[in-house]
């Protein structure tokens, strides 16, 4: 029997909220002081005084079964539940749900440990090359063609720098079903990097990571007064631009759980911003992208707090 503990906190109101939120940190704390709706957050340490509650979880899979390779590498994976089922891509490490219309993935799930993440000395990132996934019908599926002079990155969803315990596992990692357009300077290069990097390094100090990361489109008020959601599609496939991406991170020791849930804007990031900046209610995201994420976590039973008091 597993105790599971997630700092969790708030939503926002039918997960709006989010649209306008993560541009720069002077607006962050605007939205956040002006509304007290949104004066909760996902943290990243909890404030002294909070009360977490404790609960129970049972799961097929144990802590004993991660450790032995008992079960497959996919329920590995998606032992905390699956998003969605639609149009599902299995590979070697890691899981994704891709949205054909938008030409990009709804969700992709990774389960990280430190023994995983280990890198084989003969790993080379060079090698790797962006390839269709001749899975996809190609009415769907993106293409090199697509990114091209596009101005965006192919930005990968299952960072190339979580699988490097084997060539075959990186090489995965490049195909365009894990891919989005992201801008390069300032995000996919820069704030978004950051972020894989913040995960890897809780993968040291934990015995579990699962990672689910996708893209979002919120809506954005317009001189109209009126919400509008819109984005730019690139290439003849007319690849969706997402607005924003989210990384929700479930990390796992000794039986104890922890939840950190960000969303950041596909624009360039201040460096200078904290990524607990981009700290946010799991349920917004939830809300915003129509799937439930580790909803096998009742949480139902999580103690809520406010993190931001001005």
């Amino acid at each position: 029997m597993n105790k599971l503990f997630i700092p969790v906190l708030g939503s926002f109101g039918a997960g709006f909220g989010i649209a306008t939120l993560l541009t720069n940190k002077n607006e962050i704390k605007e939205i956040l002081s002006n509304s007290q709706s949104l004066k909760a957050a996902t943290v990243l340490n909890p404030p002294p005084g909070s009360h977490l509650v404790e609960y129970k979880q049972t799961g097929v899979v144990s802590n004993d079964d991660l450790a032995l390779g008992n079960v497959s590498r996919t329920q590995q994976i998606m032992k905390h539940g699956y998003p969605s089922l639609d149009n599902l891509r299995i590979f070697d490490n890691f899981v994704l749900s891709y949205d054909r219309r938008n030409r990009v993935a709804n969700w992709v799930f990774e389960h990280m440990s430190f023994e995983k993440m280990r890198p084989a000395e003969s790993i080379d990132r060079g090698k790797c090359e962006f390839r269709e996934d001749s899975s996809i019908h190609q009415y769907f599926r993106s293409t090199n063609q697509d990114y091209k002079g596009s101005g965006y990155d192919r930005g990968h969803l299952a960072a190339a720098a979580n699988h490097r315990s084997s060539q075959a596992l990186m090489d995965q990692t490049f195909v365009l079903s894990n891919m989005a357009p992201q801008v390069g300077k300032g995000f996919n290069r820069d704030k978004w990097n950051e972020l894989e990097m913040e995960v890897r390094k809780m993968v040291k100090e934990n015995d579990n990571v699962w990672v689910c990361t996708g893209p979002l489109y919120l809506p954005k008020k317009e001189a109209d007064n009126k919400l509008y959601v819109k984005y730019e599609v690139i290439g003849p496939q007319h690849v969706a631009v997402p607005t924003h991406f989210f990384k929700v991170v479930l990390c796992e020791k000794q039986g104890e759980y922890k939840l950190y849930s960000y969303v950041l804007p596909n624009l360039p990031c201040d460096q200078s911003t904290p990524l607990s900046s981009y700290l946010v209610p799991v349920d917004s995201i939830e809300r915003a992208a129509g799937f439930l994420i580790f909803d096998k976590v009742p949480r139902k039973l999580i103690k809520k707090f406010i993190l931001f008091e001005f």
